[in-house]
């Protein structure tokens, strides 16, 4: 059974810093290119980062860009973000989400987010950015 499971979300006061984790089940995240979604008070489904299979091409949002950091560890199957210099339009639910093998990475990184161009998503972990 494909599963992901986040975690690492909190409170943070802008400026600061957070690690956020995506442990992957039943399936290696070295075979798939991984996303890291945001849901956002106001701005709906906002699509954050995607790193692929080779773990060496990452893309982000212009919004993030510079800020935020998305690896992979293959050892534990785990998908991290790492966010520094956070902002309060930051705050939200941080989803990771499997893409589709059959979706051209071009769909996932430009445009709105469809839910159909990912065949996993996690549960979500809040990120609040308030002092």
């Amino acid at each position: 059974e494909v599963q992901l499971v986040e975690s690492g979300g909190d409170l943070v006061q802008p400026g600061g810093s957070l690690r956020l984790s995506c442990v992957a089940s039943g399936f290696l995240i070295d075979d798939y290119a991984m996303s890291w979604i945001r849901q956002t008070p106001g701005r709906g489904l906002e699509w954050v980062s995607t790193i692929l299979w080779n773990r060496a091409t990452t893309y982000y949002a212009e919004s993030v860009r510079g800020r935020f950091t998305v690896s992979e560890d293959p050892a534990t199957n785990t998908l991290y973000l790492q966010m520094n210099t956070m902002q309060a339009e930051d705050t939200g639910v941080y989803y990771c989400a499997r893409v589709d093998s059959e979706i051209a990475i071009v769909q996932v990184t430009t445009g709105p987010v469809d839910r159909s161009h990912y065949d996993s998503w996690g549960q979500g972990t809040q990120v609040t950015v308030s002092a």
